[in-house]
């Protein structure tokens, strides 16, 4: 029995040992979080590794559409210029000084077919990366344009930088329009049932987190606006309207048109989503 006894003592002393040199490097300030500083080799190889099988495993049973079709690859130059470029950069075009600063770095896309299936890059555009400074364009892009950047991606390696320039410009040449805005167009959609549970998720995307501590949505615990802890209970909005529904829509997406001497700004939010964040913010009793 000793020797048992003693593999689960010295199992037992390397666990504590390592819980207590965790809790040096936390909270002894000891890891550099700088971006100006890059991750060492073995823990950006570990987060990569960690992050693409995530990936491959989340997206395993989405089924791409037809991506081959012109105007979708043209829809998707459109997004990728608007959405893309500043981070990752395109043939001809550096990246901007966000994603030059950044770390880890975003690389460039234009070999992104042939590391990621096309699946994986809509699960990847739609929901980014935890942490790693890739959004998640769930909440600015409808699902087609989410498409269409997968299929531009898919024709990226082919375009010498005087066709990515044609294929997205902004001011019309030789008669030919220039290429439109990306993103969804409010009010074309139809719209669905209010949903609490993808309310949750779109409060951190419209940044509401950021000012607001809210049940049930991780945050860093800020005094800027009041809680919403039982926002759903209080008999008014903003002490002007009615707490009802429709009145958290018309608050979230005309913030200024109710209260113009208020401190919160409009956040673009769309009617869905307000619908959606209402529903959940109801439930907040």
């Amino acid at each position: 029995m000793g020797a048992p006894k003693t593999a689960l003592l010295t199992v037992a002393a390397l666990g504590i040992a390592g819980v207590a040199a965790g809790a040096l490097v936390v909270y002894g300030g000891l890891y550099d979080v700088a971006a100006t500083q890059q991750h060492f080799q073995p823990v950006y190889s570990l987060l990569e590794t960690a992050m693409r099988q995530s990936v491959k495993m989340r997206a395993r049973n989405i089924e791409p559409p037809r991506l081959d079709e012109e105007r979708l690859v043209m829809r998707g130059a459109a997004c990728f210029r608007d959405k893309c470029v500043q981070c990752h950069g395109a043939p001809g075009v550096a990246q901007g000084d966000i994603g030059k600063s950044m770390q880890p770095l975003p690389g460039p896309l234009v070999d992104a077919r042939h590391h990621w299936k096309p699946r994986e890059l809509y699960w990847l555009t739609k929901h980014g990366i935890r942490m790693s400074g890739m959004p998640a364009w769930e909440f600015r892009l409808s699902e087609e344009d989410l498409w269409s950047v997968v299929a531009f991606m898919a024709r990226l390696p082919e375009l010498t930088p005087q066709q990515y320039a044609e294929a997205t410009r902004v001011e019309p040449t030789q008669g030919a329009p220039a290429r439109p805005a990306c993103g969804p167009v409010d009010g074309t959609a139809p719209l669905r049932p209010a949903n609490a549970q993808r309310g949750a998720r779109a409060l951190p995307q419209y940044a509401c987190s950021a000012c607001h501590t809210i049940p049930g949505i991780t945050s860093s615990s800020p005094n800027v606006g009041p809680p919403l802890a039982g926002i759903g209970g209080r008999s008014l909005i903003a002490g002007k309207l009615a707490n009802t529904p429709d009145n958290m829509v018309r608050w979230l997406r005309h913030t200024h048109e109710v209260d113009p001497l208020t401190a919160m700004p409009e956040m673009g939010v769309s009617e869905q989503d307000a619908r959606d964040i209402a529903a959940y913010l109801a439930a907040l009793r």
